[in-house]
């Protein structure tokens, strides 16, 4: 990694020592003595707390402390966690229930946290959870998406949380009143468990009236600002920290009532604490993914082109507000609701509800995958009524390239795009004249073959702005402090790799830091395919500034007008002078004078605008009638993701969430009976995707550079979610069409397909 050019395929530096076992994560960081946080949690879905008697616990061998609810409170805590709200139709905001740390008077999900119990050992503090008094008396829990039910909060009459639209309701119907054919599709996006490699956990501790929290998450200063507002601390009263994070995929983007009951045990005992969950722990309490059930019509001229699109989706939130829940399937879902196709005359309609059971927040995509399913579902569904190819039904409602930049009718200025030439590539890639061949062959066999498509585009989200502050360390190496935060997408490597690039400084003397509120005093974290974007974006404005200050001083020691110096990402050079330094010979000279001023450069750099990758996801999947079971036999992805720093990452990132896409179409499903009790709670129950459930992904690149950053990039952190859902239930659906099966709903395991296939049968006859 010495010397490279630009846009090369760099291997992960991080890799060897996760390989050799030598990662550190925050069970392996946790303080020598620390105490062990075990959380009692409720059992039932739904149900008033009669009785709570902790006295057993208390006195049991190794527990130190118990915390109710109460306890809380009386430390003077700020016990209500925050959840975001939107404003409803009427102009009303949503409903703002409170979510207490710990139950508190009720309980309204299965895994709901009631009592923290601190112990010498995890052991000792699991065998006293055992001992605690908890009566509830049960109430009827609520599961569906339906107004009524057993009401969950005051706040919330019918558990409706809020009633959301964008659009014009008026325009939208005056245009299917007019259109010469209108197409309507009921679909269901099934709710997911994230999974995460590693699970959740933390360790906090106090010094001196300051608390100090190591949590695995995807950021430290929204943990800051919560854990400040909770303990009533100031700025530099905490500090929060991540170390190695196994995977968050969004779900850990999010604050959770443990790191707060943590941290307060810690303050309480005056001992560190540590809390770490284990696998159904973690299906019981992280927060969910999608869940939600929309009705998408489309109105079409007759010239089969779409002059109206409209959307009500029901979408649930579980027991509480989530952080960033109410926004998901509102305006995240409004960022890309038309997709890629040329229409202006738009309604979408959300309403959420409150059920028994854990909340749902951004799972990979987060809004972007629900709305790109919805759309290109329906795309598939209008193609076959009326009896066009879907191919060519998209190209002809396509944004043309002349277009751009092209402000969308939820207000998104696309900035540049050239959707056909993809599709195209996407064609031959996939081999798409020879499918007929491929499906007559497995017909031969008694099996059926289908090809789906789906073409997707999102929008990088999250803050706009970052840092970055690039250190000359007195050993000769160089430091990069960053506001982002890896869960294991390489940005150890990339950053280094871009730095690099800039430079000329060697790849392997440059160190990543990232996670720690004290050494970075502000940055956005990473989701919403935001952080190398946002992050090289920072680095090149510091960048910018170190050059300008290592040329002033040169100036005066090669006896040159700064106005003559320059630099070739390589060295400084000037006409006339014989020195043609590098960045760390001059970082070394500037030591020598006593510069230290010139040995720390820091800049912050704002985006002027998003960028929104885009793409055609071709699946082909393979169905044994006799069985059920859909196998996905050949992927193919073309994707425009403007100029790449390192393809080899960005292939890697299409690849995981292609696999987390199929894993949701074909197995993952959350399942909750009607008491609210959670039925998927282990890897017996709950089917994530093996190595032997994918196919080889075929990646290529078809750039359209983003005008929307100097560096012409787009995110591609989500984008094989976002197109993978449509593609793959696409494909199952064309599979199943000649079979008389009209509707085809996510996950396909193989006892739901065979339903389906018997069904038609039994209709047909």
């Amino acid at each position: 990694m010495d010397k490279f050019g630009k846009s090369q395929p760099v291997k992960r530096t991080e890799d060897l020592r996760f390989l050799m076992g030598e990662g550190r994560y925050v069970d392996d960081i946790a303080p020598k003595g620390a105490l062990h946080a075990f959380f009692l949690r409720s059992s039932v879905g739904h149900g008033v707390i009669r009785e709570l008697d902790v006295s057993e616990a208390a006195a049991a061998d190794g527990v130190h402390l118990v915390l109710t609810c109460a306890d809380l409170e009386a430390a003077g805590m700020n016990i209500a966690m925050s959840g975001a709200v939107v404003e409803n139709r009427d102009g009303s905001k949503g409903a703002a229930p409170v979510r207490p740390m710990l139950a508190r008077d009720k309980v309204r999900y299965v895994g709901e946290p009631v009592v923290a119990v601190i112990a010498d050992s995890l052991a000792q503090a699991r065998d006293a959870a055992e001992l605690i008094m908890l009566d509830i008396d049960d109430l009827p829990a609520k599961i569906d998406l339906q107004p009524g039910g057993e009401t969950l909060h005051e706040e919330a009459p019918d558990n409706r949380a809020f009633d959301w639209g964008m659009g014009d309701e008026a325009a939208t119907r005056e245009a299917f009143d007019a259109a010469a054919r209108t197409v309507a599709l009921d679909v269901e996006d099934n709710r997911i468990i994230v999974n995460s490699m590693e699970p959740r956990g933390c360790y906090a501790e106090w010094s001196d009236g300051r608390l100090h929290v190591a949590n695995n998450a995807q950021g430290v200063w929204v943990h800051k600002g919560f854990l400040k507002t909770a303990f009533g601390l100031g700025d530099d009263e905490v500090r929060v920290t991540n170390p190695d994070t196994g995977g968050g995929f969004g779900m850990k983007s999010m604050t959770y009532n443990e790191y707060f009951c943590v941290a307060q045990a810690a303050r309480a005992l005056g001992r560190p604490v540590r809390w770490m969950s284990d696998r159904t722990e973690a299906m019981l309490s992280d927060n969910g993914g999608r869940d939600l059930t929309s009705l998408a019509e489309f109105a079409f001229d007759a010239d089969n082109r779409i002059t109206a699109y409209r959307v009500r989706t029901r979408c649930n939130l579980g027991a509480y507000n989530s952080q960033f829940a109410q926004h998901i399937q509102t305006t995240l879902f409004s960022r890309v609701l038309m997709g890629v196709y040329d229409v202006q005359t738009t309604w979408l309609q959300a309403e959420g509800y409150y059920t028994n059971t854990v909340p749902v927040d951004a799972y990979r995509g987060a809004g972007r995958p629900e709305a790109i399913y919805v759309l290109e579902r329906l795309m598939d569904r209008a193609a076959r009524e009326l009896g066009v190819d879907p191919w060519e039904l998209r190209r002809i409602n396509f944004i043309k390239p002349e277009q751009f930049p092209y402000k969308s009718a939820t207000g998104e200025t696309y900035d540049v795009g050239d959707f056909g030439r993809l599709l195209n590539r996407a064609a031959r890639e996939a081999d798409r004249d020879g499918f007929e061949a491929r499906r007559a062959e497995d017909a031969a066999r008694g099996l059926l073959r289908g090809q789906g498509l789906c073409y997707y585009i999102e929008s990088i989200l999250g803050d706009p702005s970052e840092g970055a502050k690039v250190v000359f360390e007195e050993n000769g190496r160089v430091t990069i402090l960053v506001g982002t935060q890896s869960n294991g997408q390489g940005h150890e490597t990339v950053y280094a790799q871009f730095l690099s690039d800039q430079t000329g400084i060697p790849a392997h003397l440059i160190d990543v830091v990232q996670g720690d509120s004290d050494l970075i005093a502000q940055g956005g974290g990473t989701g919403g395919s935001r952080s190398v974007t946002t992050q090289n974006n920072a680095t090149l404005a510091t960048v910018k500034a170190m050059t300008e200050a290592f040329i002033a001083f040169l100036s005066e020691e090669m006896g040159v007008p700064a106005g003559e110096i320059g630099f070739d990402d390589e060295r400084f050079r000037a006409d006339g002078s014989n020195l043609t330094p590098t960045m760390l010979e001059v970082a070394e000279m500037a030591r020598e004078k006593g510069r230290d001023d010139l040995l720390v450069h820091h800049e912050r750099a704002t985006l002027e605008a998003r960028s929104f990758p885009n793409g055609a996801h071709v699946a082909e999947v393979v169905i044994d009638p006799e069985t059920g079971i859909v196998t996905t036999d050949r992927y193919t992805v073309v994707d425009d993701f403007g100029n790449l720093i390192n393809p080899m990452l960005a292939e890697g990132q299409v690849h995981g969430g292609v696999a987390q896409g199929i894993g949701q179409a074909i197995q993952e499903r959350v399942v909750y009976d009607e008491d609210g009790q959670l039925l998927t709670a282990s890897f017996m129950d709950y089917a994530l995707p093996r190595a032997a459930d994918l196919p080889n992904i075929s990646f290529m690149s078809e750039p359209v550079p983003s005008t929307a950053n100097i560096m012409g990039m787009k995110g591609c952190g989500e984008a094989g979610t976002v197109g993978a859902l449509a593609a793959v239930a696409n494909a199952v659906q064309d599979a199943l069409w000649e079979q008389g099966v009209r509707q085809a709903d996510m996950p396909f395991t193989p006892h739901r397909v065979w339903e389906m296939l018997n069904g038609a049968k039994l209709a047909a006859e």
